[in-house]
């Protein structure tokens, strides 16, 4: 049987170009999002007040004021997970979750949020202190760390500033252990939160 040479070197060819497309076409990883989206039901259930209360978009430092989900294995040292991220910001997701938490209360009239800024008593700034997924310990924790300041709109004075912190276990050492501790340790920032703004608004 005669063997076509120059055939054969073109299907040879042919097959290592396809073989090359296969071996070095960029691997497709998909990625998965998390929300924030835990709002405590034992909230203070106050008498409504007159006052109304504007709540401004949190805060943050470029580390987390990112879709990237951080999380550290040494001490002074943060990365970020490669194939685990926010749906959104921290801020975008935490501040809705204020203000809707704000309003369960019942003490203020109306709360609102920017864009609709409105005539109001008091302003509500946030700031996200902390907000990762520490291995370093054992269980690993889920660190969350606010601080919180209630502003007299009439004076532009602060009533009062706080710093709230949670740290919550995580049941396994992957970033879905870590979300789900960051939505417990959410509810209990929010929590805190609305005990604060309503004995500092009487």
């Amino acid at each position: 049987m005669k063997i076509d040479i120059g055939r054969a070197a073109f299907i040879a060819l042919c097959v290592a170009a396809f073989s090359g497309c296969t071996l070095f076409s960029p691997v497709r990883i998909d990625t998965k999002e998390y929300v924030l989206d835990n709002i405590p039901h034992d909230l203070p259930n106050e008498q409504t007040h007159s006052a109304t209360l504007l709540v401004l978009i949190p805060e943050a430092a470029p580390i987390y004021a990112t879709r990237q989900m951080a999380y550290t294995t040494q001490a002074y040292q943060v990365a970020y997970f490669s194939q685990n991220e926010w749906a959104e910001t921290p801020p975008q997701m935490i501040q809705p979750l204020i203000v809707e938490a704000l309003r369960r209360t019942r003490y203020f009239s109306d709360v609102l949020s920017p864009p609709h800024f409105g005539r109001h008593t008091f302003v509500l700034h946030t700031e996200i202190m902390t907000l990762e997924q520490d291995f370093t310990t054992a269980p690993a924790m889920l660190q969350f760390a606010m601080r919180v300041s209630l502003i007299r709109e009439a004076t532009n004075k602060v009533i009062a500033t706080s710093e709230l912190s949670a740290r919550e276990p995580m049941r396994e050492g992957n970033a879905a252990a870590g979300v789900a501790a960051a939505n417990e340790a959410m509810a209990k920032l929010l929590r805190e939160l609305a005990r604060f703004v309503v004995e500092k608004a009487h």
